[in-house]
């Protein structure tokens, strides 16, 4: 029986008209300008509305190369549902204005036999958007080829559990049919934020929020979950995506593979000058695997 997650942010957040989306992808990936290579394994993308982060997503799904490739986890954040824990999909597909992507329920079973994941209903589902803001991308990248994905609902989660979802998860990072998408923005900045931390020797406000942003963004390049959860500590950067991300560090940090998470992109909604100011961060990320070992 299908139980369809309806493309709910479509018409708003992107456009709903499939062949004008199609095109928006396109022309957004071609202009990166990005080789495509099979170490790429996963990627950190942006989640705002497309006229906000579409092009700076761009920089991350660019890297994909689809040949290998059978099944995409998903782990966004949640926005509006709490819970201390992770949370699968209870529908069996994901609908985008150009194609579906079915859920891969074998694994969902798996996943769901560990006894330490909830599922959120269709409702909660429906109502995130961190998620969905990656499935035309995908969508696009996984054209005409048999793909299913995971999608994994992060919550509030504790460093203790951020550390006991990445080793379940890491298992599947050693798969090279695996693939990994991780949904964040980085710093929401201004008093609508609630967050309007400024050190004034960058200059201007935006340049200190780069350097903020580019801090959290070298430690996460490091891969190390204990740094970033220290950063986040000290500084409260409004990086929404930070439970996906520490879980993602976690399991490349538990897997046997050696992957490098590189940083290709990064912009601002707009340049803050002034206190009344806001802005929003998008940073595009490819995870990819070392091949350089250390001596």
């Amino acid at each position: 029986m299908e139980k369809a997650r309806k493309a709910s942010h479509a018409g708003s957040w992107y456009t709903n008209n499939p062949k004008q989306l199609s095109e928006e992808l396109d022309g957004w990936l071609s202009s990166c300008d990005l080789t495509k290579s099979s170490d790429v394994r996963g990627v950190i993308a942006p989640h705002a509305g497309y006229s906000y982060s579409g092009r700076a997503a761009a920089y991350a799904f660019g890297n994909i190369d689809p040949t290998n490739i059978t099944r995409v986890f998903l782990l966004g954040p949640s926005h509006h549902h709490y819970t201390p824990k992770c949370a699968l999909s209870t529908a069996t597909v994901y609908k985008t204005p150009i194609g579906d992507l079915p859920i891969d329920l074998e694994v969902n079973e798996l996943l769901k036999a560990t006894g330490k994941f909830e599922q959120m209903n269709i409702r909660v589902d429906e109502a995130e958007h961190s998620m969905e803001m990656h499935l035309p991308y995908l969508a696009k990248v996984f054209e005409g080829k048999p793909v299913k994905i995971v999608p994994i609902l992060v919550g509030a989660l504790s460093a203790e559990n951020e550390a006991m979802y990445g080793e379940i998860l890491s298992s599947y990072v050693d798969d090279p049919t695996n693939f990994f998408s991780v949904s964040s923005d980085f710093c929401h900045w201004g008093s609508r934020f609630n967050y309007t931390h400024y050190d004034k020797k960058h200059g201007p406000i935006y340049k200190s929020i780069e350097a903020l942003d580019k801090m959290g963004m070298d430690i996460i390049e490091i891969g190390d979950p204990d740094a970033f959860k220290q950063y986040l500590l000290e500084y409260d950067n409004t990086i929404c995506g930070r439970h996906p991300i520490s879980v993602f560090l976690h399991m490349l940090r538990k897997c046997s593979t050696k992957i490098k998470i590189k940083f290709l992109r990064y912009e601002q909604s707009s340049q803050c000058k002034s206190t009344r100011d806001s802005s929003v961060s998008y940073a595009s990320a490819a995870a990819k695997i070392d091949d350089t070992t250390s001596t």
